[in-house]
């Protein structure tokens, strides 16, 4: 039960956080941690094993104990907001360091008591002041301007040393309570305001990171949109005039309304060839890209990724089904799971080609729901009679294997199914509607004779206005 509730934990709190979340997370513990670390070592310790077992100095020495925990909880609940507010994410009010500079003043008073009543040494009370110093300190360090700190460190140094010659009445008690200031000071610049600014920096490049993925995708949707508009565009305009004339031809009975209906045809069936050149185009993917880049990705990301095989004499539809599969491989082992390594493994065997993607770290259950990735692999193999499996296997590994069978780049049945899928397009739809209906039929015939010219007429007037609908929808 104990063991299942922490690998929840470790899976909700860090293997679904992302690297910038990772290090953010595991920085804000250290924090904590060191505020605990110090309170109990500069403290605790000191003052449980050195204060007078009299009366006042045993009541005293317990309230400053009490005053360190205090400051420990206050520390550790403002760490957070602190760290908020030095990222930019949120503003904290100054009235919530209230408590925790009455805490420290109590903080700083209370070794000094205890010193003067005789409770606890000169070098304990220091201890107890450095202590109450870091901890506030390192959650103050990222409230304050580094010239605002320096200055009021500098001021507090100046009237705590006057406080420590009058009450201790020693040179080296007196540098050492500056000291100890200087030492909190330091402390809180380079402990956590440096750790705060490199987490700025780190979710800086992760922010950059983000822009550059939605740049590229609006830059890939803006090419694929020009690509479209250049093969369309043109054909669309064409189609469109030559139409209008078959319009007026057919007014006037002129036979010549069905070679223009002809040519309108022929431009509606070059326009679907060049729609679906765009589109395979668009859609392939390059193998031998494909797997440099995932080994690349990975390292990046600490994974040791291991690549067998290679990709040469595969077909051209082969290699660009086994790269999608590549690539949503890659991306399921960034996004799930903690991997450390990830093998991939390309073979051909029996007239087969086979790709594997095995890697560690594998979470025992998904963490969300399931994605639709894996679906549109199965679909595209499919349409080569591929197979795709994947699943957890032994160790905690989980492996993707991929199957499709190897032919040849111009294999009519792979052409078929890119005709096909070109086809679907609404711009392919609309043009191949407008130019195979019926009603282009129609106009053919009727065009021939001087009796149907009003038929034709009505009739390439509906064509026409398919086609400039087509056109508006395709041309920006």
């Amino acid at each position: 039960m104990v063991l299942g509730g922490m690998r929840g934990w470790q899976r909700r709190n860090w293997r679904d956080r992302g690297k910038a979340e990772r290090v953010e997370l595991q920085s804000v513990f250290t924090w904590y941690a060191t505020i605990w670390v110090f309170e109990l070592t500069w403290l605790g310790m000191p003052v449980v094993d050195g204060v007078r077992h009299r009366p006042v100095p045993l009541v005293l020495g317990g309230l400053l104990l009490a005053v360190g925990l205090l400051q420990c909880v206050a520390a550790n609940r403002l760490a957070r907001p602190a760290l908020d507010h030095y990222l930019g994410r949120a503003v904290l009010p100054p009235r919530a360091l209230r408590g925790s500079l009455v805490l420290l003043a109590l903080a700083l008073v209370l070794p000094v008591v205890l010193a003067l009543v005789g409770g606890i040494a000169p070098w304990t009370a220091r201890l107890a002041m450095g202590a109450a110093l870091l901890t506030f300190g390192l959650t103050y360090g990222l409230l304050a301007t580094v010239p605002v700190l320096v200055r009021r460190s500098a001021l507090l140094a100046a009237v705590l040393m006057a406080v420590a010659g009058l009450a201790f009445r020693t040179v080296p008690d007196v540098l050492m309570t500056g000291f100890l200031v200087v030492f909190a000071m330091g402390m809180s610049l380079l402990a956590v305001r440096c750790g705060a600014w490199t987490l700025s920096v780190l979710w800086e490049a992760e922010r950059a990171r983000e822009t550059e993925a939605r740049l590229a995708v609006a830059e890939e949707r803006l090419r694929f949109g020009r690509d479209l508009h250049d093969v369309l565009g043109r054909n669309l305009a064409v189609i469109a005039l030559k139409a209008e004339l078959a319009v007026r031809l057919g007014r006037r009975g002129r036979p010549e309304a069905v070679d223009q209906m002809v040519e309108v045809q022929r431009l509606a069936q070059e326009s679907q060839r060049e729609v679906r050149a765009v589109v395979r185009g668009y859609r392939e993917a390059d193998l031998a890209a494909e797997l440099a880049g995932a080994q690349g990705v990975l390292g990046a990301a600490g994974i040791d990724c291991a690549i067998t095989g290679s990709a040469a004499g595969l077909p051209a539809p082969v290699q660009s089904a086994l790269a999608w599969v590549v690539r949503e491989a890659t991306t399921n082992v960034l996004r799930h799971g903690d991997a450390r390594s990830c093998a991939i493994a390309l073979r051909i065997d029996a007239g087969r080609a086979g790709l594997s993607v095995e890697n560690d770290g594998a979470p025992r259950s998904p963490g969300g729901p399931p994605g639709s990735g894996l679906a549109g692999l199965r679909e595209r193999l499919s349409e080569l009679d591929g197979t795709l499996c994947a699943g957890l296997v032994a160790g905690g590994r989980f492996r993707l294997t991929a199957e499709v069978p190897l032919r040849p780049a111009g294999d009519a049945a792979t052409e078929t199914a890119a005709t096909a899928e070109a086809a679907t397009t609404p711009e392919a739809a609309a043009i191949a509607e407008a130019a195979t209906t019926p009603e282009a039929a129609a106009i053919a015939e009727a065009a021939a004779t001087p009796e149907g010219a009003a038929a034709a007429e009505a009739v390439s007037t509906a064509v026409t206005a398919k086609i400039t609908r087509a056109s508006s929808e395709v041309t920006p």
